[in-house]
């Protein structure tokens, strides 16, 4: 069978495709890469002109100086206990609230679902004052109540949980209630061993969101040890000053988590992606 041939057209378009995608990969790397190396760099190499491009010599003292000089670890704490309990109630509510909406029939039920859709185009920076007015008169502002419970309104956890429950089909959950089997049961029997690649990749979303959510605890939390790991890169940047060594070293160390959580769990949220947009 005789291949077909490229013409010169065709693989100068090819070319230049290639090319872009390689530019488009290196603006996305090349922050990362920046970052990394100045965390490396002595002080004063980190201000020289020109800049140089890696560090001549490696210097870690950076990360041991914000290890030892600030409440790095208590940080580290807050960020890992409000990004999983953030996790783990938004996807039990979510997956609650979906199905409800997709399974059950109750009178306004499309109604419902019309103020969650509403809750995904609210932008959260235009409720953030009501919000926090909100928050302190119930006395929750300086505590991790009031950073954890604004975050469980999760709209496009639910919408993406509905939309996959609505593509089951329905015989499989009449055919576990009709063996005895609760509402409760044929969620966690049922459809939740069906959409378990979707609740990995929404919890891996979820995670990295709560993790690097800056505007929030920014207004909510007023004390120092109780910061999460982005407010307390601030507050290297104001402690230090022109000290980006140190301040690198802090990002870099605030990236860690989410960038290990999203290479071992990459396949999932791929799969995940894929079967809401209805890819296989």
């Amino acid at each position: 069978m005789i291949g077909t041939r490229r013409t010169p057209s065709a693989r100068l378009l090819g070319g230049v495709a290639t090319l872009l995608t390689v530019l488009v990969a290196a603006a996305w790397v090349f922050p990362l890469y920046w970052t990394v190396a100045t965390s490396l760099k002595p002080e004063n190499d980190t201000i020289a002109l020109p800049p140089t491009l890696w560090p001549h010599v490696v210097d870690t003292s950076a990360y041991t100086y914000i290890f030892q000089n600030s409440p790095l670890i208590r940080w580290y704490l807050n960020s890992v206990l409000t990004s999983v309990v953030i996790t783990v109630l938004v996807l039990l509510l979510s997956m609650l609230c979906a199905y409800a909406l997709s399974q059950l029939q109750f009178r306004g039920r499309k109604g419902l679902y019309w103020l969650v859709l509403a809750g995904f185009m609210l932008p959260f920076q235009a409720s953030l004052v009501p919000l926090f007015m909100f928050l302190n008169d119930l006395g929750l502002v300086n505590s991790y109540a009031g950073l954890i419970l604004p975050q469980l309104a999760a709209p496009v956890a639910v919408i993406i949980y509905k939309q996959f429950f609505d593509q089951i089909p329905p015989e499989l959950g009449d055919a576990a209630r009709m063996d005895g089997a609760s509402e409760w049961r044929v969620l966690w029997s049922v459809f939740l061993p069906l959409n378990w690649n979707i609740t990995v990749s929404l919890a891996i979303v979820t995670f990295i969101a709560a993790w690097n959510n800056f505007l929030l605890p920014f207004i909510v939390i007023n004390d120092t040890p109780k910061l999460t790991i982005p407010v307390g890169i601030t507050q290297v940047q104001s402690a230090y000053g022109v000290a980006y060594a140190k301040t690198m070293a802090t990002a870099v160390t605030a990236a860690l988590p989410t960038v290990i959580a999203y290479l071992i769990f990459q396949r999932r949220v791929t799969e995940g992606v894929m079967a809401t947009s209805g890819l296989k």
